[in-house]
Order: structure tokens, then sequence, then C-alpha cells
């Protein structure tokens, strides 16, 4: 049990867990920057039927997405080093940090693939055909038609992934790390104010989540700026149109429009 409740401890653990906010912040950039590169080979043989590779995605993707992050952190934290010692490598004074990252990195890599690849179908065929036919290669429609809208649909999708990550992060203690909530564990035990550690640490997680998630807004908005010009377009004619038939109706019955 803790000791009685005060909230100048909120106001003073809040300080000292932000002192360790970069570790957490470069364990979620880490990963998602490793994540992508992941998820975009790992989606490829899927997307283009890879007999051997698609099966093998097929794997990394259902294991990754079907076991808990926690159960992950220790398998690739006592496996890895394990897998390691076949090739004859030490891997028992690397740095905790580095196993933290590639099991974040692999765990992220499973769901961005599926976000990649779910993007890229999304996106019309008969635009990659126009593309085909107008002279691009393969590579020129990927990178100047595909990408771009597959990159844009995918964002919602990239944002509540590394919000999770973000959150998802607080497990990496367990491993050792000293991160925000390793830092939040040994000023509860120091200080025996549990419960105003774990105030000033959810505080710290609520304003970097809202934070990151009004960046992704404004990337989605941004990204999507030129198909809401072409719907708004689209849809003036409409209005004018709708107008006038309201406008010869109410003529047609006699009903002055004013």
């Amino acid at each position: 049990m803790g000791r009685q409740f005060d909230f100048n401890y909120v106001l003073d653990f809040l300080p000292k867990l932000l002192s360790y906010l970069h570790i957490t912040l470069f364990i979620v950039a880490s990963s998602i920057v490793l994540g992508i590169i992941m998820g975009f080979i790992v989606a490829l043989p899927r997307l283009y039927n890879v007999p051997v590779l698609k099966r093998v995605s097929q794997v990394y993707v259902s294991f990754f997405r079907g076991t808990p992050i926690l159960i992950q952190l220790f398998l690739i934290y006592y496996g890895l080093p394990e897998l390691l010692k076949l090739v004859h490598v030490d891997a028992s004074r690397t740095n905790v940090l580095v196993f933290v990252i590639v099991a974040y990195a692999l765990h992220s890599g499973a769901f961005i693939s599926e976000a990649i690849r779910a993007a890229v179908n999304a996106v019309d065929r008969g635009q990659i055909e126009a593309a085909y036919s107008v002279g691009m290669s393969g590579y020129q429609a990927l990178t100047r038609i595909v990408l771009p809208q597959a990159l844009a649909i995918s964002i919602p999708i990239l944002a509540n992934l590394v919000i999770a990550n973000l959150k998802d992060t607080s497990l990496a203690f367990t491993l050792g790390a000293m991160e925000m909530t390793g830092k939040s564990q040994t000023l509860g035990s120091a200080t025996r104010h549990f419960l105003e550690t774990y105030i000033a640490l959810s505080l710290i997680y609520f304003v970097i989540s809202t934070v990151l998630e009004r960046m992704f807004f404004y990337m989605e908005a941004r990204l999507l700026r030129h198909e809401r010009q072409v719907v708004e377009k689209e849809r003036s004619p409409r209005k004018l149109i709708g107008w006038r038939k309201r406008e010869i109706a109410r003529l047609e019955k006699g009903v002055d429009p004013h």
C-alpha cells in the first residue's frame, strides 16, 4: 500500500519522468521507421503473389498480429542471442534497447504490411492502367500514382499504430529498459506514492498521444486536399442544378420564390 495522496508529488514527478521522454520517443521512432521498411518488404510478396515468399509473409504477419507484444519482447530478448550464437555472434553485452526496438519493429512491421497492402489495393486499378497507357513503367506508376494515394489512405492506420506503439513502450521496462514507465516504477518504490506517479505518467502519455493525433490529422488533411477540391467541384454543379429545379417547380406552382 502507498502513502496518503499528495498532489504535490504529481507536480514533482512530472519533470523527473519527462527527463526520460526522449528514450520513449526514440523507441517509438526507431521501431516505426524500421517497421515501415519491414512492412514494405513483407507486403511486396503478397501484392505480387510471389509463391513461397507470400506464404512466409503470411506466417510472419499472423504470428506478430496474433501474439501479445509482451511475449514477443521476451522471445526477442532471450531467443535472438541464442540464434546469433549459431553464427558465432555474442550478443550478451548488447544494450537492452536494441532488443526492445527490434521487437517493436517486427511487431509494427506486421501491422504496417497489412496497412500497405490494403492501401495499395484500394487505389483504382484504372489509374494504373492509364499510367501504363501513357508510357509509364511499373516503377513510375508505383511511385507517382499508387504510393501517394496509398500513403494518404494509410495515414489513419499509421496514426493508430504509432499511438499504440507509444503506449506499448510502457512494457519495455519488463526487460530493464529505463524509459518513462521504468522510471515511474523506481519513483513509486522510492517514495511509496504510486498513485501520484501513475497520474503524472498518464498525463504525459495523454498529452503526447493528443499531439500525435492532431499531427496525423493535419497530415491526412494535407494529403487529401486535392481529392476534397475535386469533390467540392463535383458537388457545386449539382447544387446549382438542384436550386434551378426547385425554382422551376415553384414557378410552375405559381409560388413567389421571394
